[in-house]
């Protein structure tokens, strides 16, 4: 598939997505939805590929979902949001969580509406000094409609969530961090670089490992601590016979840097 409103690339096992609607602030339309979500999915059956970054062009990270396409979208709303907008939006959302691949967000301005409800699915959160963040659906009398009011509760918690979802109030990059929704800020010349350092660490990792971290911390959420020792003692053995399980303590003892081959 050829992508128009956004770009694509793969180096050193690092995918990266650009949503590349600069001149609209990386504003969601129909189809930048529908080309994000085909190359979420590329990434997701790509074996060569063991991280995912997804950032903006421009100075903008996403300033949300197009309002011009919701003015128009009004005629046929019902339509609008059950073949085109929340079928892009929640499956993104589903994919990105449910991929045994790190996803990390590199929010290199403002990050608002649908924009923000990305960067609440993905696993890390690195951000540039310039970046701003908002749940402003309730400014536009609508519901997140990107699993915002899922997602935000498990980072932020209950009260903080409602605060931001219905006040719809912006934040700066150094609040986010302190209230726990940021991994990082960066001074914004650096965010590239320090994105990049960080996946390219997880790509090296024991991928097998990591994506099975990834897996059982979103299954072990809310589970009683009866279900949660048969499954995390039947993961531990599976992963503990892998190759990077015996790669790892070897080249510990050896003194050099383990080669992982997520196997």
């Amino acid at each position: 598939m050829d992508f128009k409103d956004i770009l694509y690339s793969v180096e050193d096992g690092v995918a990266t997505i650009t949503l590349n609607r600069p001149q609209k602030l990386n504003a969601f339309s129909s189809q930048m939805g529908g080309e994000t979500r085909e190359a979420i999915l590329r990434v997701r059956d790509d074996p060569q590929v063991k991280v995912l970054v997804i950032t903006g062009a421009g100075r903008a990270f996403s300033a949300g979902a197009s309002v011009k396409d919701l003015l128009e979208s009004r005629k046929y709303f019902d339509r609008w949001v059950r073949s085109e907008i929340l079928p892009n939006i929640i499956h993104i959302s589903g994919i990105v969580m449910s991929m045994a691949k790190p996803v990390i967000c590199s929010i290199n301005g403002p990050c608002v509406g649908a924009g923000m409800e990305l960067a609440n699915v993905c696993d890390l959160r690195l951000a540039s000094d310039r970046a701003r963040f908002g749940m402003v659906f309730a400014r536009m009398g609508m519901l997140p409609a990107g699993g915002g009011l899922y997602t935000l509760p498990r980072i932020l918690g209950m009260s903080k969530t409602l605060e931001l979802v219905w006040t719809g109030k912006i934040i700066d990059a150094q609040e986010a961090l302190k209230i726990g929704y940021l991994n990082q800020v960066v001074p914004h010349d650096d965010l590239a670089t320090a994105t990049r350092e960080l996946a390219v660490q997880l790509a090296r990792g024991p991928s097998l490992a990591i994506g099975m971290m990834k897996k059982l911390s979103q299954r072990y959420l809310g589970m009683a601590w009866d279900e949660f020792v048969p499954m995390h003692e039947a993961a531990c053995i599976e992963v503990g016979r892998s190759d990077d399980a015996l790669e790892g303590p070897k080249a510990f003892l050896e003194k050099r840097e383990p080669i992982f081959k997520g196997k």
